[in-house]
């Protein structure tokens, strides 16, 4: 993927968006439905959702009712 760094002016709340979006959606999903006995089953899972699921199978309204690989690979 290729991300651009934010670069608008102090305080401007669009930027944040994209990514409390999320993260919002990563605590709803994931991290509120369990507890983990180690970080490393924590490191685990959450690479596994973001990886496995949120990327390659997890359609977004945003993206046109697509996977973010899905949206990523038409761009190209």
């Amino acid at each position: 993927m290729k991300a651009k760094p934010s670069m608008s002016r102090t305080a401007c709340c669009y930027d944040n968006a994209p990514m409390e979006s999320v993260f919002h959606t990563l605590k709803v999903e994931l991290v509120h439905q369990r507890r983990w006995a180690t970080r490393q089953e924590a490191r685990r899972d959450l690479f596994a959702y973001i990886e496995g699921y949120y990327n390659r199978r997890r359609i977004h309204s945003a993206l046109g009712y697509r996977t973010p690989e899905q949206a990523e690979r038409q761009m190209a």
